[in-house]
């Protein structure tokens, strides 16, 4: 018997294993994944956008990133399901119809959603790559402020000065930047200050609308899953919504999928990879990790402005843009425990631990 109990217990070690080593190769895999598609995407619409001839119409291309994020989620419940179509029927008329104000409530996140993903747009197509990626690390100083605002969360000194570095660093490159509006890496019709106001409206919208999407996971028991095809559903109404109202007339001349090119439609695939790439991250990453990615993704993308943009590196820019890198890995950093310290109990010798 002791011989069996210890047999079970060295296959259970096994198991334990190899299901750590399973998740710790996932966990940097997506992370892998996540700097390549923070750089690449960017990068891809910046060299489409400033391309001469025909341009696409950006807010058409948002609406086919939420129909495909829409559309894969979908999938991805009916896999938890196990292809039961009845089963996944049921279950999204539960969470759409039965529970409609949940449902509702993911109206306000998603309108901000589809503002910040056709901000995205303008700022990339009038910023330099690598200005852009610097730029909107600020999305973390308002994701920290409507933290504190909204869920009452504590920040500790360090990150109370990364966020100031940050500050620091984006302040840094906005004024090189502002010096050297006319360099060569300026496409033709690029407007700066458009691109400008663009990526701090965005950055200002990301920090409400995560810390929002949050609050609203934590507050009730649905999956991840279930509240992206609600975000979807939303997104797709206001995304088409929006494409009437600024592109309708052109795209009844011209067609939905006008200038769309495969380059085009890598876009909207990786758009839509990298807002389901976050959950995953989420779960098997940690914030440090999350944090060097970011700061990859700011260095692989300057290197590439570089060669493909033309992209001018001065002393300064550099100085931003390494306060930015640092001021993300630091804010990344896990809080310090709480001091321990060692008070005695009246009339004894022994000690106990107290936590403060």
């Amino acid at each position: 018997m002791a011989d069996a109990a210890a047999e079970k217990a060295t296959e259970n070690g096994g198991f334990e294993t190899r299901r750590l080593t399973a998740n710790e190769k996932l966990k940097y895999a997506s992370l892998a994944v996540l700097v390549i598609q923070n750089a690449s995407v960017i990068l891809c619409i910046r060299y489409v956008r400033t391309l001469p001839g025909n341009k696409f119409f950006s807010t058409s291309a948002v609406v086919m990133v939420e129909l495909v994020k829409l559309g894969t989620c979908l999938i991805l419940i009916l896999g938890q399901k196990r292809g039961n179509l009845k089963e996944l029927i049921i279950y999204l008329y539960n969470g759409l119809a039965v529970q409609y104000v949940d449902m509702l409530k993911m109206a306000v996140p998603s309108l901000i959603y589809t503002l910040q993903n056709n901000l995205q747009y303008v700022a990339i197509s009038n910023l330099p790559v690598a200005t852009f990626q610097v730029m909107y690390q600020f999305k973390i100083l308002t994701t920290a402020l409507f933290s504190v605002l909204m869920l009452k969360k504590s920040l500790s000194r360090l990150q109370w000065a990364s966020l100031v570095i940050l500050f620091a660093g984006i302040a840094v490159v906005q004024v090189t930047q502002e010096e050297s509006r006319a360099g060569k890496d300026r496409a033709p019709g690029q407007n700066y200050l458009a691109g400008l106001g663009a990526v701090m409206v965005s950055c200002v919208s990301s920090g409400f609308a995560g810390v929002y999407f949050e609050k609203i996971l934590k507050g009730t028991s649905a999956s991840v899953w279930l509240r992206n095809v609600q975000l979807g559903i939303f997104g797709t109404l206001l995304g088409l919504l929006a494409m009437w109202l600024k592109d309708g007339q052109a795209i009844v001349e011209r067609g939905l999928f006008f200038a769309y090119t495969p380059m085009v439609w890598c876009i909207i695939f990786n758009q839509a990879l990298g807002g389901l790439l976050v959950a995953v991250v989420v779960k098997y990453a940690d914030n440090i990790l999350k944090g060097f990615a970011a700061s990859l993704s700011i260095v692989i993308s300057t290197v590439a402005s570089v060669y493909f943009f033309g992209f001018s590196v001065d002393l300064y820019f550099m100085l931003g843009a390494g306060l930015v890198i640092g001021a993300v890995y630091l804010y990344s950093l896990p809080k310090a425990p709480p001091p321990v310290s060692l008070a005695k109990e009246p009339d004894t010798y022994n000690t106990k631990l107290v936590i403060k």
